[in-house]
């Protein structure tokens, strides 16, 4: 299996990205790649990680969005390769027009930090294929934009094709206002491509892969691209 990690000026977890894919990825060749150079011509997953591509000007991820990384992206996601978007990455696929939706700077107006619980609410995807829908996961989060809107139809088409991935909730997986940390539409926290073959999340699955410090939820989400594997093919 090969695994890319891209990356624009600005992106800052790309290393994590990759320590955390080497754990949960075993004998996997793993690539960080300048977005500039990038080839995804052998490549079984495209990371698009976090951090401030292009420093967020004019709107988080859209000037990363025109670069011609994301014909690569394009090709990768027509060859039925695996895409996953973190936070930043969930923003330029958004802004690039892979996923629906837009983004918006979080209600409360101010930079989050912290930990946030989020329910799976559909397993349709590789990435999410080892854990059962309505499983509750502690991630991290660390955005600003990460306000995430889309229209009420928009809404009932994702919800009707099983693409809403994640929802913010509380630890016993109760999806209540209380429990969104940024305003997002319906608490959504995740959404998939046609297919499953796209994740694009706000959470960090990179900063929970270190069962060490009890930090392990995002493994499960990183270790969904070896069921791809596993089937002798890709999604």
């Amino acid at each position: 299996m090969i695994a890319d990690v891209v990356v624009f000026p600005g992106s800052n977890c790309d290393f994590d990205t990759l320590e955390a894919l080497r754990l949960a990825l075993p004998g996997a060749t793993l690539r960080r790649q300048w977005h500039g150079e990038l080839d995804l011509s052998r490549s079984d997953l495209c990371v698009l990680p976090g951090g401030f591509a292009y420093g967020d000007y004019l709107r988080a991820g859209a000037l990363a969005a025109r670069s011609p990384a994301l014909r690569e992206v394009r090709r990768l996601i027509e060859r039925g390769g695996l895409v996953l978007g973190i936070c930043n990455g969930f923003q330029v696929l958004v802004e690039a027009g892979i996923l629906p939706g837009a983004f918006q700077t979080n209600d409360v107006q101010h930079f989050l930090c912290r930990d946030v619980h989020v329910r799976v609410a559909s397993s349709e995807s590789p990435f999410l294929s080892g854990l059962r829908e309505g499983a509750v996961l502690q991630l991290p989060i660390a955005h600003q934009e990460g306000n995430y809107r889309v229209t009420p139809r928009e809404f009932e088409e994702l919800s009707s094709e099983g693409r809403i991935a994640l929802q913010y909730c509380g630890a016993d997986g109760e999806i209540v206002p209380r429990e969104n940390p940024n305003g997002s539409y319906h608490s959504i926290a995740g959404v998939l491509g046609a297919h499953g073959r796209v994740l694009g999340l706000m959470p960090h699955p990179e900063r929970a892969a270190w069962p060490e410090i009890g930090r392990a939820d995002g493994l499960e989400i990183l270790r969904g691209a070896l069921s791809v594997v596993a089937e002798g093919g890709r999604a």
